[in-house]
């Protein structure tokens, strides 16, 4: 929507004879129970949405995740509510291209997918790294990349053949240089790719870049180009989101469905009929995109009862699939974690980890780790009108599985919980729990959030462990994370890194909670955190080795003005002598950011 747009509308507002509220008035009538800031709920804060455009929010509102709630709203109010929450629109910036087309690419070494194995340890080994532990120190700052109009950067980058791919909240998806990040191609999206980026030959000598956004549709797009080769939407509930990401696997593209965060957003509104969205796994034939097999993770909601409101209930709904499927190669088989069910009734199947069969999609197996854990926005609102009756603590299995082999041929699952608990399971048992130990007390946005990495003989565990009071209203140095190493073969703690003040202790947002996911190379283990640091820890003993404080402005290749903020749903990757990782997330409580920091050796 063009600027002069929203001066027309500011003007018409002022008119006296239309009498009517304010921007600010019917924010706090009908969206701050939710974003007002230290609300106990996973949207973001007015102080973040300042940041987004008047246009974007007024398309949220009108056609894209907030329609259910918005959508009753009479369009001049919605105007309003953006002509007052909103910025200016966003300058287009075209600097930082390429100088020449990139040369076809053949060489698939890097990062590229969620993990460098269908395990998903999160692991790269030393060669393909090409950093050791005394290089990693000597580690700087190479380039920075802005993602335009954003407050989140999202999408963990993934790098091939010298290619850096990376898509953005605003749905653009970049084709960048690996050495000095200037821009080959840009592919734009329906929605937020949030999702890492998986890549394949695709025949004839070409290769395709596979990502999902949050629209729930999967893409495949020609890895030289850019052009579309083909589109899928994999779920049709306006709540869907594609979050995890999809793991590429011998001709087959995996994808994860999540019921998004704007349902148990929009269950707070007690006229919602909640609730109706549930995860599921879809297998897509990955050249063209054609649907193989979807399995739901719960059965289809059905009218359950009456709210108070006079709202008619629905369930079971729920139980995303929040991250990238685990390949177990022996069994041909998946492994996926759950979330918690927004409404009831009870299934077996939440917060759970579920066996798929790779060929079918049959579910072979379920391993539920913690029972009737129903929760929702509502359940910390005034009323809790839609709150289920007796609701859980939200302790969803948010990480990938990690699938490791001991010595003598015994094999584990390795699966963090926001219970703040840590598990592994039998996966040739039926999941059957073989040790489990507690490193934090967990909750909404505490426990374990994206996940471990880990090696031989040990996974390393980042802890988000605060309440959601505190740190989002301010900062609270007493309450965080820290890093956990724990002995595969039983669980034992082998070292702790407890989180250090935050030097941003009093800025919204700010708080030592680990919940990026960990990344490994051979004797160091990187964790992100939410005051904006990644550090590098000594995999020996947990000793810092090298520590870098993204919470700054910098100066990027392609023009766009950036900021570095919260580290949260990517990880940093390594490959050929480089680091490259996302800072920003202006969701969670988290403080807001739109950069991607290519870090390398002089």
């Amino acid at each position: 929507m063009k600027e002069f747009a929203w001066i027309l509308l500011a003007t018409s507002l002022a008119m006296p004879q239309m009498k009517p509220q304010t921007g600010a008035e019917l924010f706090e009538k009908n969206c701050a129970g939710c974003h007002k800031t230290g609300s106990a709920t996973h949207a973001p804060a007015p102080e973040a949405l300042r940041q987004l455009s008047r246009a974007k929010i007024f398309d949220a509102l009108t056609t894209g995740k907030m329609i259910l709630v918005a959508g009753s709203l009479p369009v001049m109010q919605r105007m309003a509510i953006a002509a007052w929450l909103g910025s200016k629109e966003p300058e287009e910036v075209s600097g930082g291209r390429c100088p020449s087309a990139p040369a076809p690419l053949k060489d698939l070494r890097g990062w590229h997918g969620w993990s460098v194995d269908p395990e998903n340890s999160r692991m790269q080994s030393a060669a393909a790294a090409g950093l050791d532990r005394s290089q990693v120190t000597k580690l700087k700052l190479k380039w920075a990349f802005g993602f335009p109009g954003a407050t989140s950067a999202l999408g963990q980058p993934s790098a091939a053949g010298g290619r850096l791919f990376v898509g953005s909240a605003g749905g653009a998806v970049y084709a960048l240089d690996t050495h000095t990040g200037c821009t080959y191609w840009t592919f734009k999206a329906a929605q937020t790719v949030r999702t890492a980026i998986s890549v394949a030959p695709y025949g004839d000598g070409h290769h395709a870049v596979y990502f999902g956004d949050a629209q729930s549709t999967a893409y495949a797009v020609d890895a030289d180009t850019g052009a579309l080769l083909w589109k899928t939407r994999v779920d049709e509930h306006p709540f869907s989101h594609i979050t995890g990401s999809p793991m590429l696997y011998e001709g087959r593209l995996y994808v994860p469905v999540s019921t998004g965060a704007e349902e148990f957003v929009a269950a707070g509104d007690p006229k919602y009929k909640c609730c109706t969205a549930r995860g599921s796994v879809v297998a897509l034939d990955a050249r063209n995109g054609e649907r193989v097999w979807k399995t739901y993770t719960i059965p289809e909601p059905k009218p359950t009862r009456v709210n108070s409101a006079g709202t008619q209930m629905m369930g079971p709904s729920g139980v995303s699939v929040w991250s990238a499927p685990t390949v177990d190669v022996q069994r041909k088989v998946l492994y996926v974690g759950t979330g918690n069910e927004h409404s009831g009734p009870e299934t077996t199947a939440s917060d759970a980890v579920l066996s798929l069969d790779m060929e079918t999609g049959k579910v072979l197996w379920s391993k539920q780790l913690t029972l009737s854990d129903h929760w929702n926005v509502a359940c910390v609102l005034p009323g809790q009108v839609n709150c289920p009756e007796k609701p859980g603590e939200d302790t969803d299995i948010g990480s990938s599985p990690i699938l490791v082999s001991l010595t003598g041929g015994k094999r584990l699952l390795l699966v963090g919980q926001k219970s703040g608990v840590m598990w592994a399971l039998d996966p040739d048992a039926q999941g059957n729990v073989v040790w489990q130990k507690r490193l934090g007390k967990g909750g909404v946005l505490g426990g374990i959030m994206w996940g471990p990495a880990a090696d031989a003989e040990k996974v390393y565990v980042p802890l988000s462990d605060f309440t959601m009071r505190g740190p989002i209203e301010g900062g609270d140095p007493k309450l965080g994370g820290g890093l956990f190493a724990l002995r595969i073969a039983t669980g034992e703690k082998a070292w702790y890194a407890p989180p250090e003040e935050p030097k941003c202790a009093g800025t919204l947002g700010c708080t030592p909670a680990q919940m990026a996911p960990a990344t490994l190379i051979p004797g160091v283990v990187f964790s992100g955190s939410m005051d904006g640091h990644l550090r590098a820890y000594n995999t020996s003993d947990g000793a810092v080795i090298w520590d870098f404080d993204t919470l700054r402005d910098f100066t990027t290749v392609n023009g766009v003005k950036a900021r570095g903020g919260s580290m949260s749903a990517s990880g940093p990757v390594v490959t050929g002598g480089m680091l490259f990782v996302n800072s920003g997330y202006g969701a969670l409580g988290g403080m807001p950011g739109n950069v991607l920091l290519a870090f390398g050796l002089d």
